[in-house]
């Protein structure tokens, strides 16, 4: 056997499969452009296929989930895979299953009109700090990933919700970003700087904006009257929600740590992926979280016996070309398996999951389903 042949060995015990049966929320995590949304939408629909109802929620700006499930778009509310879609793709699930994609801004605008009061919630949407907030701010689309998510476990019945995280260029960011967003609300230098106007309210605020303090002149010098007056705006009306966020971002992280939440670390064979990769689980086991599988996409897998004898029974130019091309991917089958076992050693004893590399992408039902096969192990690299 080859040394990329031993290393697509099958993982015993089939962990995702019985992630299925132990978790009602899987989140699939890791670094940008390793397949995290195609990983995502193959577990909800093969969940739906099993018969377990699904919802997977997608961050995704390029839209590629949509098209891969047959829908002209996904949107910030949940929308049902018909059956005329399964049917052309020549499947049939044995439950329902849904998907979306998270709308950033309108998830943070949803938020703010459920718990803001009512005097204030027009103030706090029309502020252009809040609009910062909710489409700049760094770790703004995290948390509110992590919020929708809270949100859909507690108020609707989906037997499994899969979540897509947003990439990260840091590790865990998605874990960090609500302690970020409560910072940020909790600024104490703002706070001082704003005593005036959240002390005395609109009396104090006028006065403040005025520009009656030392404080006010020199900051307005390099921000304007009209840069401050918003900011003041913006703390002022949202301090009385800071607590609410604070409780929920408490809800939230007791949700990933339940033991209900699978994490699906998702991964590519190339060296500086799988350095991410072993960073990333090392911190998630850290954080206490239930790391069920790891997701090794895109895998080069050997060359089966039956090409290279193909190759021997063509003319001479033809057959140089063709074995040339061979080699060139036993090479890569075998860096990847080098790799590959680099990472089962160093994230031991978390099991790998391999998927191969595709000739073409994951672009519709039936080849998301055909990757679903190799998640559940119903077929592996070495056959």
């Amino acid at each position: 056997m080859t040394e990329a042949a031993a290393a697509a060995q099958p993982t015993a015990g089939e962990p995702l499969r019985a992630a299925l049966e132990a978790c009602d929320v899987l989140v699939t995590v890791g670094s940008g452009g390793v397949g995290k949304t195609t990983v995502a939408a193959t577990l909800a629909l093969r969940a739906a296929m099993e018969g377990t109802g699904s919802l997977v929620v997608t961050i995704d700006p390029a839209r590629r989930l949509a098209n891969a499930l047959g829908l002209k778009e996904l949107g910030n509310e949940e929308a049902r895979i018909t059956d005329e879609t399964f049917a052309a793709a020549g499947l049939s699930p044995g439950a329902p299953m849904h998907a979306m994609m998270l709308d950033m801004k309108r998830t943070w605008d949803d938020l703010i009109e459920r718990r803001a009061p009512a005097d204030r919630r027009e103030k706090i949407l029309n502020n252009r700090f809040y609009k910062a907030l909710s489409t700049a701010l760094a770790g703004s689309q995290e948390y509110i990933a992590m919020e929708k998510l809270c949100e859909l476990r507690s108020d609707r019945d989906y037997p499994l919700i899969v979540l897509d995280t947003p990439p990260t260029a840091h590790a865990l960011d998605f874990l960090d970003a609500p302690n970020r967003i409560l910072d940020f609300l909790d600024n104490d230098a703002a706070k001082w700087l704003l005593t005036p106007a959240l002390a005395a309210g609109k009396v104090g605020l006028r006065l403040f904006n005025l520009g009656g303090s030392y404080v006010a002149k020199t900051i307005s010098r390099f921000t304007g009257t009209e840069t401050l007056q918003q900011l003041a705006d913006f703390m002022l009306n949202i301090s009385g929600l800071n607590e609410g966020f604070r409780e929920r971002a408490h809800q939230t992280r007791a949700l990933l740590e339940a033991p209900s939440t699978g994490f699906v670390l998702v991964t590519a064979p190339m060296p500086e992926r799988l350095d991410e990769a072993i960073y990333f689980h090392t911190l998630l086991l850290q954080n206490k979280l239930n790391v069920v599988a790891i997701v090794v996409n895109r895998v080069h897998p050997p060359m089966p016996d039956v090409l290279w004898t193909q190759a021997a029974r063509l003319e001479p130019g033809l057959q140089r070309r063709f074995e040339q091309t061979l080699r060139e991917n036993e090479h890569l089958a075998t860096q990847d398996a080098r790799g590959i076992e680099r990472l089962r050693e160093a994230c031991a004893p978390t099991p790998l999951v391999l998927v191969p590399r595709f000739e073409l992408d994951v672009h519709d039902l039936r080849s998301v389903w055909e990757t679903s096969r190799y998640l559940w192990g119903d077929v592996h690299l070495d056959r």
